[in-house]
C-alpha cells in the first residue's frame, strides 16, 4: 500500500473530485487524501466505486464523503454544491474531471444524435456550469482552484470521435474565459493527461488489437501510465508552486506531442 502522505500539499484543504468512483478520477481524490486533503467523492451512477475510493481514502486515516449528481443540469449541479459546502464549510480545489468520451464509438462514420448530444451536455455544458457555480462561489468566500480535466484531442483531434475532441476544445476556452473572470481570487487551469491504463481503455477493441503497442512505439517515455502516477501532476496546478498559473493548459504525455513555441 502506498504511503498514508506523499507531500502534505493539501493539508487542511477540502477537495471535491467529479466522476471519483472509477479511473483517473478515483486516483485524484485518493491521491489528495494522501497529501492531506478531506475530498469529497462525486459519482453520476457508480455508488460502488464512489464508496470504494472513499473506503480507500478512509484506510489510510483520510476523510471522505461521497456525493451523487447528474451533471447534466444546473439544478443539479447546485444541489451538489449546496451539499459540498455543508459538509466542508468552504472548498480549496474543484477537480472538473467527469467527461464523455464515447468509448464505444470506433470510428467517425458510427456518430449518432444521441451520442453527440451526450458528449456536448457533459463535456461542455457540465463543465461550463460547474466552473461557473463553483467558481461564483469560491469567489464570495475569497479563494479557490479550479482544475479541468482536459485531453490530448485538444491537440491532435480525433478521427475516432470528432464530438469528444470539438468538446474537449471548448473546455478550453470556458476554462480562459473564467480565469479572465474570477482572476485574482480564483485560478481556473486544464490539466492534459495522454493516455492511461484505465479499465476502460484496456477494454476496448483498438487498445487491445495494437494500438497500444504502436502509442508506445511513438512516446518518447515508452510507456503508458497507470492513473495514479499522472495524478499528482494535475494536482499540482492547485498548489502555491502554480500560485501565478492561470487559464493554463498543461500536458503530461510523455513527449507524445510535445506541443509548445
Amino acid at each position: 500500500m502506498s504511503e498514508p502522505q506523499i507531500f502534505p500539499r493539501f493539508a487542511g484543504k477540502s477537495v471535491l473530485v467529479t466522476g471519483a468512483g472509477t479511473g483517473f478520477g478515483a486516483e485524484i481524490a485518493f491521491r489528495a487524501a494522501q497529501e492531506g486533503a478531506r475530498v469529497a467523492v462525486h459519482y453520476n451512477s457508480s455508488k460502488a466505486g464512489a464508496e470504494r475510493t472513499a473506503s480507500r481514502i478512509r484506510s489510510i486515516g483520510g476523510e471522505a464523503f461521497i456525493v451523487q449528481a447528474n451533471i447534466g443540469t444546473w439544478e443539479a449541479i447546485k444541489g451538489l454544491a449546496d451539499a459540498v459546502f455543508a459538509e466542508f464549510g468552504t472548498l480549496d480545489v474543484l477537480v472538473n474531471n467527469v467527461g464523455d468520451v464515447a468509448d464505444q464509438q470506433m470510428s467517425w462514420r458510427e456518430l449518432t444524435q444521441e451520442s453527440l448530444d451526450r458528449v456536448i451536455d457533459v463535456d461542455v455544458k457540465g463543465t461550463l456550469l460547474m466552473t461557473h457555480e463553483f467558481g461564483g462561489r469560491m469567489l464570495e468566500q475569497g479563494h479557490g482552484n479550479i482544475i479541468q480535466i482536459g485531453s490530448t484531442v485538444i491537440v491532435r483531434g480525433s478521427a475516432r470521435a470528432p464530438q469528444y475532441a470539438a468538446a474537449k476544445s471548448a473546455i478550453v476556452g470556458l476554462t480562459k474565459s473564467y480565469a479572465h473572470a474570477f482572476a485574482p481570487t480564483v485560478r481556473v487551469n486544464t490539466f492534459a493527461p495522454g493516455f492511461m491504463e484505465t479499465e476502460t481503455l484496456k477494454n476496448r477493441e483498438d487498445w487491445k488489437g495494437g494500438r497500444r503497442e504502436k502509442l508506445i512505439s511513438q512516446t518518447p517515455m515508452a510507456n503508458i501510465p497507470a492513473p495514479e502516477l499522472v495524478a499528482g501532476t494535475a494536482l499540482w496546478l492547485a498548489t502555491d508552486e502554480a500560485n501565478h498559473l492561470t487559464g493554463g493548459y498543461l500536458l503530461a504525455d510523455g513527449g507524445f506531442n510535445m506541443i509548445g513555441a
